[in-house]
């Protein structure tokens, strides 16, 4: 069984500015980077990696692709490769599957969320045959919140899970094909 390390970068995707790809421990600086930066982690719910080696380790061990064929997937800029965060589809246990999406400060307030978000619904919906999909974001991210939006995807409940006090946004398929945004 080949490693981790050695894979290549499969491409699930490409949009005009950007590309996503199966991570792999090559990617290791920068999602370490991406999860260790206070103002990204913020509405995560979650605790960045304790060490550059926490991180490597958790991409060697994330086993969503094979497990489910989709996962969160790395981005980056199609003209100078720079890594600037993921995007990407989560099944969790209940059959759901979950929008979610993060991205490097630096690159906020440009659209990549957008445009990566609206490329992994359609990726869901096309390679999936599922009939919804859910974003879920805390209450006061009110710029994931926006994203969803923006994509189509409308308020359905309050949900309380690892997300404190969150929003959960949902969109049908054939709502998705309506509303798509033009990037």
């Amino acid at each position: 069984m080949e490693s981790s390390s050695s894979k290549s970068n499969k491409i699930i995707f490409r949009t005009a500015r950007l590309y996503a790809f199966e991570l792999t421990t090559k990617d290791t600086q920068g999602v370490y980077e991406l999860n260790n930066d206070p103002e990204v982690m913020k509405y995560t719910g979650e605790p960045a990696f304790n060490s550059f080696d926490d991180a490597r380790d958790f991409l060697a061990n994330y086993d969503a692709y094979e497990k489910t064929q989709m996962g969160r997937w790395g981005l980056k800029l199609s003209s100078s490769y720079e890594f600037i965060g993921w995007c990407g589809l989560k099944l969790h246990a209940n059959g759901e599957i979950d929008l979610g999406f993060r991205i490097k400060q630096s690159f906020w307030n440009e659209g990549f969320a957008t445009e990566a978000a609206q490329a992994s619904v359609e990726y869901g919906f096309d390679n999936f045959k599922v009939d919804y999909l859910i974003g879920r974001a805390m209450k006061d991210n009110i710029a994931s919140i926006r994203v969803l939006e923006k994509i189509g995807m409308v308020f359905w409940k309050e949900v309380k899970s690892d997300l404190e006090d969150a929003f959960c946004y949902r969109i049908d398929r054939g709502d998705f094909r309506k509303s798509r945004v033009h990037i």
